[in-house]
């Protein structure tokens, strides 16, 4: 019969024939290693999504704003996450954060408003 050793420290298996841990924390530990690229992914990108709500909620108080682009800039604005875009029928397109949007007037200004 094979000795089977623990897929996490090495150490030696009793049990079960398709056990593959030695332990709990063993099991954990391995499971746990394999998912953290996914998981810091995914919380990087909701967390920049949620800076980039909390700057549009500030800076759009009134629901329909006009402001220099250069204020999204210096607060630190990422404008290449967003959550959904909307297409007028001229073909302008709004970039929504959650029911925060915006629309790039030209190169300086950008026009804020509130879904």
């Amino acid at each position: 019969m094979e000795e089977k050793t623990c897929l996490e420290c090495g150490e030696k298996v009793i049990g079960r024939s398709d056990k593959k841990f030695c332990n709990d924390q063993c099991r954990n530990a391995y499971n746990n290693k394999l998912e953290v690229g996914d998981k810091n992914l995914v919380r990087n990108i909701n967390n920049s999504l949620k800076r980039n709500y909390k700057i549009l909620c500030e800076l759009n108080s009134a629901g329909k704003t006009k402001i220099p682009k250069s204020s999204l800039d210096e607060k630190g604005f990422n404008f290449g996450l967003f959550t959904s875009i909307y297409t007028t029928k001229t073909g302008n397109q709004y970039f929504y954060c959650y029911n925060q949007g915006y629309l790039l007037l030209d190169s300086h200004y950008v026009l804020l408003v509130k879904k």
